[in-house]
């Protein structure tokens, strides 16, 4: 009978290691000293061979399984999994080495070649430097769970009780990788799981008041800066997208003729392809960009190098020129104004309204059931919310 976590933590040391098997050859090995070891079991060409995965919890049921899977699949293709991990582990060593900052490195690189977001790969980096400023350079069979503490306590000390969470976070995915390519055998950050403060939820201020919404729809209109971030605050406005997803748009995920802006899984905070009808009001402000920047890539390309997207700083730069702070308004709180009018007209069904907004409906089924549903009231939603904004303007 397959296992499960509970039955895993409740086993208990004996004088003679025993193991305890799931299945498909995957098993648990307790030694007396209370470590608890996953091996797999295998044949290789009539010969019995096994395969270690590392240490419960650092290695979960869930990972243990899949690197199962993993080794069964190679067996499939008559390679033996042992000596690819040894293969892999052997060039690790060559290339990265054992330090924390060189495994880093690697792990970076993996996340790059799964397709990770720009912004992923950014926020890793930056993680990775605050970690690697107190401990990159020592083996990673080293570093001890206070180690890591001092760095987090760090950033407690500055009240970035956020980034302390992400930044434990990350270093553990770094132990992890390591943990499964051989390197250690423990994940030091899971002993640190209540070990910060738990940082607090601030929700991103949004103007929700129809008139007040209407003033600043006014003030973007006479924006004295440049043209583009007027429009792209106009736009973050009428789609209700997130500031990101407007800021990475290109130009061929435009569909002028049929008037959607198809954007794909990679740009999306959940991952999952996304289509925002857009109406006229939206077309004509896309026709005012696409004179300026539409010879480029992204409709919004950084002013140093169009091979960029604008800055992360500048749409809400621009809102703090004209005079709404950041407990007011912000780029992202342009969501909050479309959702709570949109959910007070009671016009529309509220599923269409989170449809809209890319909220992800986590039952499976629904979620495919909501997606064609709803797609006919979205375009009647985009054109209703553009003559709202329009309605606003006159107030």
């Amino acid at each position: 009978m397959p296992l499960s976590d509970v039955q895993i933590r409740n086993l208990k040391p004996r004088d003679k290691q025993y193991k305890v098997s799931d299945f498909e050859g995957l098993y648990i090995l307790v030694k007396p000293s209370g470590s608890r070891l996953w091996q797999l079991k295998y044949r290789f060409f009539g010969k019995e061979r096994l395969l270690s995965f590392g240490a419960y919890p650092a290695i979960s049921l869930a990972q243990a399984r899949r690197l199962k899977d993993e080794a069964r699949a190679l067996l499939a293709q008559d390679i033996d999994p042992s000596e690819a991990k040894q293969e892999a582990k052997r060039a690790i060593r060559e290339a990265q080495g054992h330090t924390f900052q060189k495994i880093g490195q690697a792990f970076r690189e993996k996340q790059r070649k799964e397709g990770k977001s720009k912004a992923t790969l950014d926020k890793t980096a930056y993680h990775l430097k605050l970690a690697n400023a107190e401990f990159g350079g020592k083996p990673i069979t080293e570093i001890t769970a206070p180690m890591i503490l001092r760095v987090l306590r760090k950033q407690e000390v500055k009240g970035n009780h956020e980034t302390a969470h992400r930044l434990r976070a990350r270093i553990g995915s770094v132990f992890r990788y390591a943990v499964a390519s051989g390197l250690t055998e423990t994940d030091p950050t899971h002993a640190l799981r209540d070990a910060l403060i738990r940082p607090t939820r601030v929700h991103r201020a949004a103007i929700t008041d129809p008139k007040a919404l209407g003033s600043l729809l006014r003030e973007i209109d006479g924006f004295n800066g440049q043209p583009t971030t007027r429009i792209g605050l106009l736009l973050l406005a009428v789609t209700a997208q997130r500031p990101g997803e407007i800021r990475h748009a290109m130009w061929d995920e435009i569909n002028f003729a049929e008037k959607v802006w198809a954007i794909p899984a990679g740009k999306m905070k959940m991952r999952r392809d996304h289509t925002v009808p857009l109406p006229d009001q939206t077309i004509k402000l896309l026709d005012e960009l696409r004179m300026i920047t539409g010879n480029g890539t992204y409709l919004f390309p950084s002013l140093r190098s169009w091979q960029r997207p604008m800055s992360e700083n500048t749409l809400n730069a621009a809102l703090r020129r004209l005079g709404y702070s950041g407990n007011e308004m912000t780029a992202h709180g342009f969501r909050a104004s479309f959702s709570t009018l949109a959910n007070e007209s009671g016009l529309w069904n509220p599923d269409s309204i989170e449809a809209a907004l890319a909220h992800v409906e986590r039952n499976e089924v629904r979620k495919a059931y909501n997606r064609g549903l709803y797609w006919d009231e979205r375009v009647k939603l985009a054109d209703w919310w553009a003559a709202v904004l329009d309605d606003l303007r006159q107030l």
